[in-house]
């Protein structure tokens, strides 16, 4: 008898889940039965968190309730503090992983086999609410720089950026931070989140199951991918010059970052959106970006005819990070803002 083993898992069935799905050939997914990009259009981050938690949107009332319950959960606990001094001359992952750890380890958390779902929700609140806190600290630690710290006054994506630049950020970029980070918390069983999944199904505490998903998520094929797509930007001098590079990357066999999906045979809805964003951010980044976008994605078409290698996710999300002020070596901490 012989067998064949499914590429990515494709068409394989390892789990079940109401949280969210992705629908490749309709260029679609949701997050609870919500399409994620209209969530990301008309809610925010904190809307979006509570749907994820508690299966539903909140009425006015209840995403007062809901920010007020997570915004003193971003404070880091004493002994990370002490902790994230000397973690933080590592790699921003890999700070975070260890990061994640202790703060697990400080709070006591057991196997989740052992606890409530209440408890468990609690600690899945507070790691997420201090996710940004840990990344923003350690960004500024390795530069010499005192962390700051958070604001309740502030929102999930403002508090990021006010956390990495010291700087009162402007509504246009906190809003078009805000609708990146919606459009990442969730994509079906990714890696980070298959991972994690693997993790959690022995009983594992919450922290551990987290380690795992960022460890996967540091991978330059996952998480990693924006920064690499900015650093083709940074090669290419106009469209010209972006096609014989693609020409030249395809004839090595190397992977064009930013381009092509597994799941999406059309358009990635989240390119999509962000391409929107970017606009309206505007700059000369932005302009040849969209330049570039045209070049590559007619020269793939030619060399590798019928495969619709379109932009994904990442090629958009470093042109948005970027204008909003994120340095480049914090584009995977912030993903991991939003998929933790």
């Amino acid at each position: 008898m012989t067998t064949t083993a499914a590429p990515g898992l494709e068409g394989v069935v390892v789990a079940e889940t109401e949280i969210g799905d992705v629908r490749g050939a309709e260029g679609f997914f949701h997050y609870r039965q919500y399409s994620a990009v209209e969530l990301a259009e008309r809610r925010t981050f904190e809307d979006v968190w509570y749907l994820m938690v508690h299966a539903g949107l909140p009425d006015a009332t209840e995403a007062a309730e809901f920010e007020a319950q997570v915004a003193p959960l971003r404070a880091m606990p004493p002994a990370l503090e002490v902790a994230l001094g000397d973690l933080a001359v590592g790699a921003p992952l890999d700070v975070l992983r260890s990061a994640v750890s202790v703060l697990g380890a400080a709070a006591g958390w057991g196997p989740t086999l052992d606890i409530s779902h209440d408890e468990l929700v609690a600690q899945s609140l507070q790691l997420g609410a201090a996710v940004p806190t840990i990344v923003a600290a350690a960004h500024r630690l390795r530069l010499g720089l005192d962390p700051v710290a958070p604001r309740g006054d502030l929102g999930h994506a403002a508090n990021l950026l006010w956390m990495i630049t010291g700087e009162e950020p402007a509504p246009a970029q906190v809003r078009a931070l805000e609708q990146y980070l919606i459009l990442t918390i969730d994509h079906g069983f990714n890696s980070s989140t298959f991972a994690a999944r693997v993790i959690t199904s022995t009983g594992a505490d919450l922290a551990s199951a987290v380690c795992g998903a960022v460890g996967a998520l540091s991978g330059p094929l996952h998480g990693g991918a924006p920064s690499r797509a900015l650093d083709m930007l940074d090669r290419v001098n106009g469209p010209a010059d972006a096609e014989q590079w693609v020409r030249g990357t395809v004839a090595a066999g190397d992977r064009v970052m930013g381009f092509g999906h597994r799941v999406y045979s059309t358009d990635d809805p989240r390119s999509v959106l962000l391409r929107q964003v970017a606009r309206q951010l505007g700059g000369r980044r932005v302009d040849a970006a969209l330049e570039v976008e045209e070049a590559v994605v007619r020269t793939l078409a030619e060399l590798k005819p019928g495969r619709s290698l379109f932009t994904n996710v990442e090629f958009y999300a470093g042109v948005v990070m970027e204008a909003c002020g994120i340095p480049r070596e914090m584009f995977t901490p912030t993903f991991a803002v939003s998929r933790t």
